[in-house]
């Protein structure tokens, strides 16, 4: 959880909570957005109808039009320790880091007759998302070091830092090294 932290998240209610397609509350980050839907039970499973089915339609709709990923996330009271799971909502249109993040969060799942529902067993622990989207890979710092890593394969420049060969990366280890400062070495080559 601590992750969080380091890669943290604006969260907003959203204004008029329960108006058709915004969810509950807006998740904002630089590199992703997800509107979200709350929704909390005694039992495990949720099956959607009248409203909460409309809901979930224009969630389905606004995640289309604007190329989101609409979540919803489930609470079940009385459940100690992590009472949340994260469901997606399908859409067709997702792109990047959302596509990638696709394949990890579960959908809804669907019953005999096609209608989705909420099985709080299916979805994803709130503990598990958090990693997910949190995870330092995918930062700035591991895009600056495959910057670094393709630079220094194409010999564009000396570098202070060992190569990426496991042998080499297991002895650089033990002796410290000064990181390269990608933008200054730019400047000076401009120069």
């Amino acid at each position: 959880m601590r992750q969080v932290v380091y890669r943290p998240f604006l969260v907003v209610r959203a204004a008029g909570s329960g108006m058709e397609g915004t969810g509950d509350l807006l998740a904002l980050r630089g590199d992703m957005c997800f509107p979200i839907e709350v929704k909390s039970t005694r039992a495990d499973k949720l099956y959607l109808s009248g409203r909460t089915k409309d809901q979930y339609a224009a969630m389905v709709l606004e995640g289309e039009r604007c190329k989101l990923m609409p979540l919803y996330a489930h609470r079940r009271k009385g459940v100690r320790g992590d009472s949340w799971r994260i469901f997606r909502v399908e859409t067709s249109n997702l792109t990047g880091r959302l596509r990638l993040l696709e394949k990890s969060i579960p959908p809804f799942p669907t019953n005999r007759n096609g209608s989705v529902y909420l099985n709080w067993e299916d979805g994803m622990p709130l503990h598990e998302f958090i990693s997910l989207v949190c995870s330092p890979a995918g930062s700035e710092m591991d895009a600056l070091h495959s910057l670094e890593s393709r630079a220094m394969k194409a010999n564009i420049f000396q570098s202070t830092l060992p190569s990426t060969a496991l042998e080499e990366l297991k002895s650089a280890q033990s002796i410290p090294q000064k990181p390269l400062d990608v933008l200054a070495e730019l400047r000076r080559r401009r120069s």
